[in-house]
Parts: structure tokens; C-alpha cells; sequence
């Protein structure tokens, strides 16, 4: 074999060895990377401590922190009627480590209340599982109720229409189902109160216990432990059907007479995550929340608060959303409830 020959079949052998090493490493090193997740996760709530979309997400963080092996830590960032932690989660990177609690506000009802959206609620999102739903429950201050004589549904409609403009309903913030609780509430029975946004059910629960506020249209699962302690007197809950978790109280749509027929306004909670998260990783939030939310101590602690477990598929829940998405842009309609 001349040299030239020799010199070119060890090049040739030279350039094959570089070209297959990385092909017989690619499978090892497939193998070698770690699972997710490798650090600690962040939960995000859009409203202040003390509300429904906290106390799920601190229920449901040990228990996703347990499956995961890994810290969830719950981070509220209030704003906006939770426009403004939602914003920040759909520009986080889509890794699995920045998660939303999202709500009907955040996601079916803002879009049709807000004339301009810092975010796309569908195309910045992937749904992952709806966590659970919950009606709302009319709740005023007690010495409020008791200066206008105001014992059920009916009674309050006739003292609100006698004092047109002078009652007021505080919620967790703008385009929240607790807002509109209270629009389409107003739209029905044709009466005037002036709405107080807050940023989150916590510090608004704390101005109505104390009266600088006189009534709100609250999660149930918020209010019930004061409602329990007689620091609030609830009326009805806006579901259409009672709530076993107070089942004593009727809905507005029985109590209200036929102004108030077909009421219902009722909320939902669920994970989210920025789109363009790795399929596998969402498949596997959602099955550690399913298997979370059907354990005995968790399901038990969430009925008893009025809140009824989900923990069905992402295809399901963005189905759902849809749907949600529909209802509510027809009550911002009716109501006539506008965001400036």
C-alpha cells in the first residue's frame, strides 16, 4: 500500500472514531440526566394571603413537596384582580419550576372584563388540572345586618333597594367570581351597591369583620370558619345547589324569589404553567395532585371547607376552561361590570 493510501485510510478511520463517539455516548448520556424536578418549586398565588386560591395552594404544596421530593414554595403576588401573578408566571421559563394557581378570574373571567390583557389566558398557558371548585357564600357584617333588619335574601333585596348606592360589597379584586357574584347580583334585582376591590379575600374578610365594609360574596371556604364563629352572617350560597358544608343555608337562587331564578356564580382553582412546559412534566404534576387530592386527610379537609376535589386530565381541565370561559363572558355582559 503506497503511503498516500496509508495516510488516507487513517484519516478516514481517525474521522469514523469522532463521528461515533458521541452517537455511542448520546444513549448515556440520555440516561445520566436528572429528573425532574432538581430544585425546589414555586406555587404562585395571584391574591394576598388568607383567601380560597391560598389556603388550596398550602394545602396542596406539602402534599405535592412529599410525591416530588423536592420544596413547593407558595409565593403571593397580589394585583389586578391576579393579573399580576399570572403575568409573571407566563413569562417564567417553561421548566416546571414556576407554577400558577389559577382561578375563573385569572382565566375565564378577565379576558371579557378587561379591556386590555397583560397576557393571553390560553395561549400563554398550559392547564394542568383543576384542584377544586367552590361556590361563594353571601356574608355581611353582623351589626350591618342587624341595623337594616336584614335576616334572609328577601330582606336584604328590600333594604338595598330602599338605600340605593349606600351599601357596599368589598371582594378579592376585580374580576373575580366574588366580584361578579355581586354584578350579576345587582343586574337581577336591580339594585345599586358601590364595589370595594381588594387584593385577595384576606384583607377584605378582615375590613368587613371589622365594618368598614358591609357585605361580600366570599369562597366559601374563606368565610366558613367565621361565618362558624358568628364574626359573619351568611345569607345563602351562590351555587346551584346547597353546599353540604353548610348545608342549613339555601342558594340566592331559592331564597331570591323570581328576580334571582337561575342564579349561579360558583369558583374554581386549578395548576397551570407556562406554555411550552415538557408534556412529561405536566402529566406528572397531574398525577401527584390526583393521587393528592383522593388521600383521606386532603379530601376530607377540602369538604369540609365547601371545596370539591378535581384532579382530572389537563385535556379535561382546557376543556373546562372553554366552557367557563363562555358562561362568564355572558355574565360580565348581563351585568353589566366594567374594569377602567
Amino acid at each position: 500500500m503506497s503511503t498516500h493510501r496509508r495516510r488516507f485510510h487513517r484519516t478516514t478511520l481517525a474521522l469514523a472514531a469522532v463521528l461515533w463517539v458521541p452517537a455511542l455516548l448520546a444513549p448515556a448520556l440520555a440516561v445520566a440526566q436528572p429528573a425532574w424536578p432538581t430544585k425546589p418549586i414555586r406555587l404562585v398565588v395571584p391574591f394576598a394571603a388568607g383567601g380560597t386560591t391560598d389556603i388550596l395552594a398550602r394545602a396542596l404544596a406539602p402534599e405535592l413537596q412529599r410525591a416530588l421530593g423536592q420544596p413547593v414554595v407558595v409565593d403571593n403576588k397580589p394585583g389586578a384582580g391576579g393579573n399580576s401573578g399570572s403575568t409573571e408566571v407566563a413569562k417564567s421559563p417553561a421548566d416546571g419550576y414556576t407554577l400558577l394557581m389559577g382561578t375563573v378570574g385569572t382565566h375565564a373571567i378577565n379576558a371579557a372584563l378587561y379591556p386590555k390583557m397583560p397576557f393571553d389566558p390560553v395561549k400563554d398557558f398550559v392547564p394542568i388540572t383543576l384542584v377544586a371548585g367552590v361556590p361563594n357564600v353571601l356574608v355581611m357584617n353582623p351589626a350591618f345586618a342587624q341595623k337594616h333588619g336584614i335576616h334572609n335574601v328577601a330582606d336584604f333585596i328590600t333594604a338595598a333597594k330602599a338605600n340605593p348606592g349606600k351599601f357596599n360589597f368589598a371582594s378579592s379584586g376585580n374580576g373575580t367570581s366574588i366580584h361578579l357574584s355581586g354584578e350579576l347580583f345587582k343586574s337581577m334585582t336591580g339594585t345599586f351597591m358601590v364595589h370595594f376591590p381588594y387584593r385577595g379575600s384576606g384583607p377584605a374578610l378582615i375590613d368587613l369583620i371589622g365594618g368598614s365594609v358591609d357585605l361580600m360574596f366570599d369562597n366559601l371556604p374563606s368565610a366558613l370558619q367565621q361565618v362558624k364563629a358568628g364574626k359573619l352572617k351568611a345569607l345563602a350560597v351562590t351555587s346551584a345547589k346547597r353546599s353540604d358544608a353548610i348545608a342549613e343555608l339555601p342558594t340566592i337562587a331559592e331564597a331570591g324569589g323570581p328576580a334571582l331564578k337561575g342564579y349561579e356564580a360558583s369558583s374554581w382553582f386549578g395548576l397551570m404553567a407556562p406554555a411550552g412546559t415538557p408534556v412529561e412534566v405536566i402529566s406528572r404534576i397531574q398525577q401527584e395532585t390526583a393521587k393528592a387530592l383522593v388521600s383521606p386527610a386532603l379530601k376530607e379537609r377540602l369538604l369540609s371547607q365547601g371545596a370539591i376535589p378535581g384532579g382530572g386530565s389537563s385535556a379535561e381541565f382546557a376543556s373546562f376552561i372553554a366552557a367557563e370561559s363562555k358562561k362568564w363572558a355572558q355574565v360580565v355582559k348581563i351585568s353589566g361590570a366594567k374594569v377602567d
